[in-house]
This record gives structure tokens, sequence and C-alpha cells, in this order.
């Protein structure tokens, strides 16, 4: 019988590291510079918009230096080619699975590509640098910013997210650290409906223990190899 399985996909910083972008947890760089309250909080931004907004200024130039590995082309063949559905809920602010050639993509933490009006809502498709006073071309007040979702606001999408979930056949988690909610929830919610779930990481993450099965190593590997299974296997 074909596999036509619902399948929901978490993915996190250990798939974009692989093609060179930093993490929240990277040694050096970028992160390293700053404390995550001095640009990644709503109250960072009040305090010195100025900083907040040359911060991911310089993440979105960054994407310019960086392409999809073999990771994200393997999950955009996945999408392509298995018989079910495949959704993939990603905490990254990049445009790696985009470009890699995947579509139905839920980006729960925001895109770097793209401007939120602070008075409006209006989320819309953004380039190059955002100086702070950047006008909305929806209701033209001086209140665009980042288009992030700052730590203590609510994630985008959730509604989706669990309904997706509540109806997925398996999950996977890729290149998460367990450590960050509630995306290290979704594995206990969907364990919670009898859902199969695979953790794919680097090494164990906070949630491995919740995990019906775990591989660990390097994404740009285990990835194409999972397609690989599960695409000949239906």
């Amino acid at each position: 019988m074909p596999d036509s399985r619902a399948i929901v996909i978490l993915t996190g910083a250990g798939i974009s590291a692989e093609s060179g972008l930093e993490t929240f947890r990277s040694a050096d760089g970028l992160w390293a510079q700053h404390r995550i309250e001095d640009v990644c909080t709503p109250e960072a931004l009040a305090r010195d918009p100025a900083l907040v907004h040359r911060f991911y200024d310089l993440r979105r130039a960054a994407l310019n230096n960086v392409a999809p590995n073999p990771a994200h082309e393997a999950l955009a063949r996945l999408e392509r080619e298995h018989r079910g559905s495949v959704l993939i809920v990603t905490q990254n602010v990049d445009d790696l699975h985009e470009r890699a050639g995947s579509r139905n993509i839920l980006h729960m933490h925001g895109a770097l590509n793209s401007a939120l009006c602070a008075a409006c809502g209006d989320r819309g498709p953004w380039q190059g640098s955002l100086p702070p006073g950047s006008v909305c071309s929806i209701c033209e007040a001086p209140s665009l910013r980042p288009d992030i979702v700052f730590f203590g606001e609510i994630p985008y999408e959730m509604e989706r997210i669990e309904e997706a979930l509540a109806g997925a056949d398996l999950f996977v988690s890729i290149g998460t650290s367990g450590a960050v909610y509630p995306a290290a929830g979704f594995v206990r919610m969907a364990g919670a409906l009898g859902v199969e779930t695979l953790e794919l990481n680097l090494e164990p993450s906070s949630g491995s223990g919740w995990f019906d099965e775990c591989r660990h190593g390097p994404a740009s590997r285990l990835v194409p190899v999972w397609v690989d299974e599960l695409l000949a296997a239906s």
C-alpha cells in the first residue's frame, strides 16, 4: 500500500547551522556579541531600536552568504514525492527551506526577510536594511520592525500547528535543542495523540526521551538517508 501518512516536521537551528548560520548557542560570532535580552525582547526594541534593527540587518545580510544544504534539499524532495502531506514547522527565521524548494512551511518565530508593522500588524516581504522609523505601506505609520517573534511574544500559527499535529501520523524533529517552548512540547503533544515520533539531531536533545526513535548525527547526513528510506518504502 502506498505510504500516504501525514507528516509534520519541526526544524530548528541545527539544520541551518550546517549551512553556516549561527545558532543562539554559538560559542562565537554575531549572537555571542550580544545578550539575548539586548536584541530579542520587546523591551530591547523599545530601549534601543537602532541596536535591534542593526542586529537583524546583519542577520538578514548573512543570508546572502549561505545556501541550503542536503538536509533542506531532502525535505523539499520529500514534499514533492511523498504521497501524503508534508508540513514543515520551522523555528528558523532564514529562508533556506524555501530556497531548497519546500513550499508548505510555517515560520513560527517569524522571518528575516519580512517586516512587521507594530501599529497595524501587517506583515510583508522585506529585503535589505530596515532602519527604525521605516514606514508601513498599509497604514503609513513609521512603525516597521523586524518580523521576529521576540522572547515573551506568542509564536505564529500555533492553532494551525496544533491542528496539524492532531491530524499527523508521524512527527519528526530535526536539529532542535528540545529546550525552547512551545516547540519543545510538540513531541509530548504528538505522543499523547498516538502519533509516531522521530528525532534526527546532532546529539540527544533535552526531549530525546519522549521520542519513539532517535537518530543522532549531522542533519545533512541523517535527513537524506531517512527521506530515502521513507520514499523507498512507499
